[in-house]
């Protein structure tokens, strides 16, 4: 019924070879860009009849063998895919979202060197995401996780040229096998811990079925599940592992709207759901990832209330939501932690997007005008909403949706999460608070962001003014689609406090319920104390676009006299409080200098010695005994007879 399954990640795949392998011949960009949408969109397709198929389809959760793997004495791995409610909805968001990334990187990318590697690495990425997400078990997940690991390196670095993008890329691959440590070492527990019991496997419905062998609360689900969180703030950029994905800003805008909005950094919330069972049996683990989660999304707003390039505001943003996320998963609502992946996955695509539409307008108008000056910095844009009508629309209903404003995506999602983390039994008031205020400053530096960018005077050169271009079609129509998206695509999930009736959660209750229900997990508390949560976090992301307002276009001198006052803490949350030479200084740095130890004194020194060293003696002996072999008969003979009188000697005086 399902047997069409695999190709959901085959026709990227073949994308990806056939522009790899051929693109440079074809040269042609609307072919190469156009083969490599049309695989998306065919992947797509075949996510949405199968999506419908499981909609009407009474079990919920089918496993599609491809064929036999590896095995082991008891150990059987197939190479097989998973379809239930979750993995159902991250294939339409990986395949829907990612296939209008890739008809706006048509537009977007035109006239690149590369212009074929570029989608060849972008279908690539795809393919690894949907194996991650389809996998129907770890190690076919692990192959898409590494895999998405791999391709975020070529695409951030994408730009090898500079040595700011390769930096970039070396950043983001090496933070994240750290996190690929973790996730080895639950896994390799896992495995050992459910093999002592007489249960050797790795599959998923298998994990679930007989996760009850492993005591709830024991020490070893708390170690699996702990090194599993490892690997996924590897993945989900949390702290302490979160440092990579604003430097991937380097890379082309449409790689930032696929890594932080529909695939590589929603990873790590994935995989805690798809554990759900074991994350749900460790307490202990689980309020360490509400804790994270609140403390991230708290830490990366704060950055972000003073960055000035468009797309660092964005990427600190995507850090933060990224933080609710686990702070949903952490307290027990993964329903309400999925929800806000896929309502973040449509506005934060959308404002990416709707940034690099930004971007190539200025670019446009500096190439004009034969000016170098930054096309992100938003100190260089203003009054960009009459140039750029289309994108300024987009780009503010998905402000509004990211701010948690009321009859917008956003809004059902994030509030769906600050209620379970003040009502659930896995949660505390103190989480509520954290995510509230993170939630004002999210719609303080959004709204600052639209307001320095579309509002006000233009603050482009003269000379530039008039040659700002609304962007091309194959831009527009993504934004336009992912827009309206934005602004009703939280209508699935309406919670029945507000009269809907939790169709989402409801789709996903084949996943969690189990989980929720044997570890008694849910959010508790009369309606007008969630009413009452609902009217305070609204008003706080109120109070914050209205300080916004204050700042940037009531009186747009009140920044610099803000930030002269409060020099120290402005200079502090600019710097990113400065974690990155906090980490040059604990581990880069170290490692710089035991690897030039390591060089110079054990490998130049030690190493190269010995092997040197034995080269010399095996010179100088060669060079003593070539005088032997002279050529010469009289040379031979001499040399006989010293030795017949060395052995005489010998005998007669011995």
């Amino acid at each position: 019924m399902y047997s069409n399954l695999w190709l959901i990640p085959f026709f990227p795949l073949v994308g990806s070879i056939i522009n790899g392998l051929l693109g440079k011949k074809i040269k042609n960009e609307k072919v190469i860009g156009g083969l490599a949408t049309l695989m998306m969109f065919c992947s797509f397709l075949v996510a949405c009849q199968n999506f419908f198929r499981l909609m009407g389809d009474s079990v919920k959760t089918h496993q599609v063998v491809i064929g036999s793997w590896m095995s082991v004495g008891n150990l059987q791995i197939d190479w097989g895919f998973l379809l239930d409610p979750l993995s159902a909805v991250m294939i339409m968001i990986v395949t829907g979202v990612g296939t209008l990334i890739h008809l706006y990187s048509i537009g977007y990318m035109h006239g690149e060197v590369g212009f074929y590697r570029f989608f060849s690495y972008l279908n690539l990425f795809a393919c690894a995401m949907l194996m991650l997400v389809l996998g129907n078990n770890a190690l076919v997940m692990f192959i898409g996780w590494e895999g998405v690991g791999l391709c975020s390196y070529l695409l951030i670095g994408y730009y090898f040229e500079k040595k700011s993008a390769g930096d970039a890329a070396k950043k983001a691959f090496v933070v994240n096998r750290v996190g690929d440590f973790g996730f080895l070492c639950g896994l390799f527990t896992l495995f050992w811990a459910l093999g002592s019991k007489g249960v050797w496997t790795v599959n998923f419905v298998e994990i679930t079925e007989n996760a009850h062998l492993l005591q709830t609360g024991g020490l070893l689900v708390t170690v699996v599940t702990l090194c599993f969180f490892l690997g996924a703030c590897g993945k989900s950029a949390q702290i302490p592992l979160y440092t990579w994905l604003p430097d991937a800003m380097e890379g082309p805008t449409p790689v930032s709207a696929l890594i932080h909005a529909a695939t590589m950094v929603t990873a790590g919330v994935y995989m805690i759901g798809r554990m759900n069972i074991l994350f749900a049996m460790a307490p202990t683990t689980m309020m360490t990832v509400a804790i994270v989660g609140a403390a991230t999304a708290f830490f990366a707003a704060t950055i972000g209330l003073a960055q000035n390039d468009i797309k660092r505001v964005l990427a600190y943003s995507t850090v933060s939501q990224l933080g609710y996320m686990f702070l949903a998963m952490g307290v027990g609502a993964f329903s309400a932690g999925i929800f806000h992946l896929m309502t973040h996955a449509f506005f934060k695509a959308c404002l990416f997007l709707g940034s690099g539409s930004v971007i190539h307008g200025m670019h446009h108008a500096y190439h004009h005008a034969h000016l170098h000056d930054d096309p992100q910095d938003m100190r260089n844009m203003g009054g960009l909403r009459k140039k750029m009508p289309i994108t300024f629309i987009t780009f503010l209903v998905s402000t509004i949706a990211i701010s948690g404003i009321p009859l917008f995506s956003g809004f059902f999602s994030k509030d769906e999460i600050l209620w379970w983390s003040f009502g659930s039994n896995r949660g505390h008031w103190l989480l509520w608070i954290i995510g509230a205020v993170a939630a004002g400053m999210t719609a303080f530096y959004m709204f600052r962001l639209v307001f320095m960018t579309f509002f006000g005077e233009q603050k482009t050169d003269a000379r530039a003014k008039d040659h700002i271009p609304e962007s091309p079609l194959t831009i527009t129509i993504p934004l336009m689609i992912l827009g309206l998206l934005a602004v009703i695509g939280g209508y699935i999930g309406i919670p029945a406090i507000l009269g809907g009736s939790n169709r989402f959660e409801h789709w996903l209750e084949p996943v969690f319920g189990e989980a929720l229900e044997m570890h008694h997990i849910a959010a508790h508390g009369a309606h007008a104390t969630e009413y009452a949560l609902m009217g305070i976090s609204v008003a706080i992301a109120i109070i914050g676009i209205f300080v916004a307002w204050t700042m940037y276009i009531k009186n747009p001198e009140l920044p610099a006299k803000f930030t002269a006052k409060f020099a120290g803490a402005y200079r502090l949350i600019f710097n990113k409080w400065f974690i990155d030479e906090l980490y040059d200084f604990l581990f880069v740095n170290p490692c710089k200098r035991i690897g030039t130890f390591l060089w110079r004194g054990f490998d130049v020194k030690v190493v190269d010695g010995v092997v040197n060293g034995v080269a010399w003696v095996t010179k100088g002996i060669g060079a003593g005994l070539r005088y032997t072999q002279s050529g010469y008969l009289h040379n031979y003979a001499v040399a006989m007879v010293v030795g017949v009188v060395v052995i005489v000697g010998y005998y007669v005086f011995g």
